[in-house]
């Protein structure tokens, strides 16, 4: 590649190195630290995957025991943070909500520290924080549900593992087994993908020696755009606006017609189809069975099979985990924040990394913008021109 060749996105370009995950193209399978997800999907809880990426082993049993401690002491919300939460309107987009929530937490960990590089933290303090953020989000994005449905927030259940937990506090009943199993694959299959849009924005703002909650925050602000987290909403919407198997060839007719993205389907890294999508489809298929929904399987089957057949564009991962988060009963709008529940192993992981090897990210531009150009009035400083070229004598 030449010097000055524009790399527009970024595409291709690498960056820097990494050993949280990657994509295999031989067998076109993504790996945490070596595990292909969709082992690790029917294996492990969600715990367990989060252990793995922040230590790069998976736990031992007294390993994982400890963490699941932690963890539930600190799922409770402050009542800072809460507060925070109920100040904002209810109509703001539950992405909002969660930078906000996540932003509180940061002013209050960092609270008296003065000096910025202080606040930074050493790994052992930010590997805490991040178990601390893993354990927080899932009140944060169930209370924000909630109270958009005028309901009051529900407390954590020690009792319960993450997955299980995570649904208590949002619909205040203990979910049946099938459900928690798709639910905690979903948030493996989401935990980690490398250095994509969020996760760079998170190691953008890590390598300037910014704290662990400002980069969290920054992805946030990253994965709420369509064209990265907000994906999974938009494929809801998709399936609200055809209706059934039966209108999917009109209005696919009609959408291709208009040149629309169809989101859920294409992926940058993946060419021969996203390697997560049949683990989660799977998933589906068994909260298809449990909600008696055979409607929901066959207007996604048609799209899927119409779609692939005219554009050769298989799904992704956003594809089936949307209709899985509605069978479940979860808004539209909270499947973003689902996400970063799930990414905030992920992102905190290229954080510690980002840190422990750490380089100012600062790449170039090409100018394309005038040539240089001069105000009629101006006058220069001959003077503030004499120190610039002469600086020793000025000095002297």
């Amino acid at each position: 590649m030449a010097d000055n060749e524009i790399k527009k996105g970024l595409a291709g370009v690498i960056a820097d190195e990494t050993a949280v995950s990657k994509v295999n193209p031989e067998t076109n399978s993504l790996l945490y630290r070596g595990y292909p997800v969709q082992e690790l999907a029917a294996t492990q809880s969600f715990e367990a995957v989060a252990y793995l990426l922040w230590h790069g082993e998976l736990p031992t049993d007294e390993q994982l025991d400890e963490q699941r401690a932690t963890e539930r002491a600190h799922r409770a919300l402050a009542p800072e943070v809460k507060d925070a939460i109920d100040r904002l309107p209810l109509d703001s987009h539950p992405m909002d909500e969660v930078r906000t929530a996540v932003s509180v937490i940061g002013a209050i960990e960092t609270a008296g520290i003065s000096n910025v590089l202080d606040a930074v933290g050493t790994p052992e303090e930010n590997l805490q924080r991040s178990l601390q953020l893993f354990a927080a989000l899932p009140a944060i994005v169930s209370y924000g549900q909630r109270r958009r449905r005028g309901l009051e927030a529900v407390d954590s259940r020690d009792d319960l593992d993450y997955a299980a937990n995570f649904l208590w506090l949002t619909f205040g009943e203990e979910p049946d087994a099938v459900v928690v199993d798709a639910f905690n694959r979903s948030m493996i299959l989401y935990a980690e993908h490398s250095f994509n849009a969020s996760t760079f924005t998170a190691r953008v703002i890590t390598s300037t020696l910014s704290d662990l909650y400002s980069a969290v925050v920054g992805a946030i602000g990253a994965l709420k755009g369509p064209l990265h987290g907000g994906a999974n909403e938009a494929v809801m919407h998709i399936f609200d606006e055809i209706g059934g198997a039966s209108e999917v060839s009109g209005w696919l007719d009609k959408a291709l017609a208009e040149k629309r993205k169809i989101m859920g389907f294409g992926h940058r890294v993946y060419k021969r189809g996203d390697s997560r999508v049949p683990t989660m489809k799977a998933a589906l298929d068994t909260l298809v069975a449990h909600y008696d929904r055979p409607d929901v399987a066959e207007l996604y089957e048609t799209l899927e099979r119409e779609f692939v057949e005219r554009k050769g564009i298989y799904p992704n991962l956003d594809y089936p985990s949307g209709p899985a988060y509605n069978l479940i009963g979860y808004d539209t709008l909270t499947f973003t924040p689902l996400f970063v529940a799930a990414r905030i192993s992920g992102w905190t992981a290229h954080i510690l990394e980002q840190q422990a090897s750490n380089a100012l990210i600062r790449p170039l531009s090409a100018y394309n913008g005038p040539d240089e150009r001069h105000i009629a009035e101006y006058e220069p400083d001959t003077a503030a021109i004499d120190v610039l070229e002469r600086p020793e004598e000025a000095a002297g």
